[in-house]
């Protein structure tokens, strides 16, 4: 389920929900929506909101909020939303 993302919410509330999606196309919804709600927050404060930057900046905080989680979720992530750690980067597959 998406939730309705707002300026109140907490990183547990906006993320959390996206750490137990294991179907790509829920994935594929759920980063829709937190991409749309990242271009209205540019727009709120001022900014030209910008498609590419937000999808970048949605994938580099949805990698950062599953680092904290275990290494399954990391991957899970990963795959489903593109989305590796902006600082340890990709979790390595088990063929390498």
């Amino acid at each position: 389920m998406i939730p309705d993302f707002n300026d109140e919410m907490s990183l547990r509330d906006a993320y959390g929900p996206a750490m137990e999606i294991t179907d790509p196309e829920e994935a594929k919804a759920y980063f829709e929506a937190l991409v749309q709600w990242c271009l209205k927050t540019m727009a709120d404060e001022g900014k030209r909101p910008d498609r590419a930057e937000a999808e970048e900046i949605m994938r580099s905080n949805l990698g950062y909020y599953a680092g904290h989680g275990d290494v399954e979720t990391r991957k899970r992530v990963q795959e489903l939303f593109g989305a590796n750690h902006p600082v340890f980067g990709a979790v390595a597959s088990d063929d390498e």
